[in-house]
C-alpha cells in the first residue's frame, strides 16, 4: 500500500524559546498552524508528528494529528536532523508494512504555510521530472555584492559584482525553512531534500526564521499584516 504522508518534525527541548513549538502563536499553539495546512490541502493519506516531547505529541493530536509511535531519542538531540528523524518515520512505517510515494515535511514553527501552498507544491512535483519541491524566497539584498569582514577590514564576495546594478545581478533564493515536498524512493536513496529540487517563490513577508523571541515577535507582526482581521482565533 502506497500514498502520501505529511511529518511534521518537533522535537522537544528547544533552549533559546522554551516550548518553542507549542508556544502561542497570535493565540494559537504554532504548530496547529502546520497540522492545519496539512489538513486542509487534503493532500494526504496521514497528517503525522514526529516527537519525542508527550506535551506536544497531546496538543497535536487534539488539533488533528496522529502521533502513532515516539521519537527515537538518536534522533532527538542537538545533532539530528531533520532528514535522520523523517527516515525514521519512514522505516518504522515500513516495518508496519506501510509505505508511501510522495512526503512532505513540514515545520511546526511555520505558520505562513497554507492548503494552497502545499497543493501547489504537490502540483509541481507531479507534473514535472522533478524529485523534490520546496518554497524559496529572494535575498533582499544581492549577496554577489556582499562584503567580508576580517579583522576589520573590508573585502567584497565577488569583486566583479561589487560596483554592478542591483538590477544587473542574477537573483538569489534562498530556502524559507517552510517544508519540503519529495519522492520517497529518491529520499530513501539519497538521504537529499535538495536532488532535482523545484522551488516555489513565496514573498518575504511570508517568510520569517524563528530562532529568537524577537524573530517570533516579527513573525506575528507580519502575519498580523497579512491577516488583519482574519486572525486565527476565531478559526481553530
Amino acid at each position: 500500500m502506497s500514498g502520501n504522508i505529511a511529518v511534521i518534525t518537533a522535537r522537544g527541548g528547544s533552549k533559546r524559546i522554551p516550548k518553542k513549538n507549542i508556544r502561542p502563536f497570535c493565540g494559537v499553539p504554532i504548530i496547529a498552524y502546520s497540522i492545519r495546512a496539512a489538513l486542509e490541502s487534503g493532500l494526504f493519506d496521514i497528517v503525522m508528528v514526529s516527537t519525542d516531547d508527550e506535551e506536544i505529541a497531546d496538543i497535536a493530536g487534539k488539533y488533528g494529528a496522529e502521533i502513532p509511535f515516539f521519537r527515537s531519542a538518536a534522533n532527538s538531540d542537538d545533532h539530528a536532523t531533520t532528514e535522520d528523524a523523517v527516515t525514521e518515520v519512514l522505516e518504522k512505517y515500513r516495518e508496519q508494512g506501510r509505505t508511501f510515494d510522495v512526503t512532505c515535511c513540514i515545520y511546526p514553527t511555520a505558520p505562513f504555510i497554507t492548503g494552497k501552498k502545499l497543493q501547489e507544491a504537490y502540483r509541481i512535483l507531479t507534473a514535472e521530472s522533478c524529485d523534490t519541491v520546496f518554497p524559496v524566497v529572494r535575498f533582499s539584498f544581492p549577496p554577489q555584492r556582499g562584503l567580508y569582514l576580517t579583522d576589520g577590514s573590508l573585502k567584497p564576495v565577488e569583486p566583479d559584482a561589487y560596483m554592478m546594478r542591483s538590477q544587473d545581478l542574477m537573483p538569489v533564493y534562498h530556502d524559507s525553512g517552510q517544508f519540503y515536498f519529495y519522492r520517497v524512493v529518491t529520499f530513501l536513496r539519497t538521504g537529499s531534500t535538495i536532488e532535482n529540487a523545484r522551488g516555489i517563490p513565496v514573498d518575504d513577508l511570508e517568510v520569517q526564521d524563528i530562532d529568537t523571541l524577537t524573530d517570533w515577535e516579527m513573525a506575528e507582526i507580519k502575519y498580523r499584516i497579512l491577516h488583519k482581521n482574519d486572525l486565527p482565533e476565531a478559526h481553530f
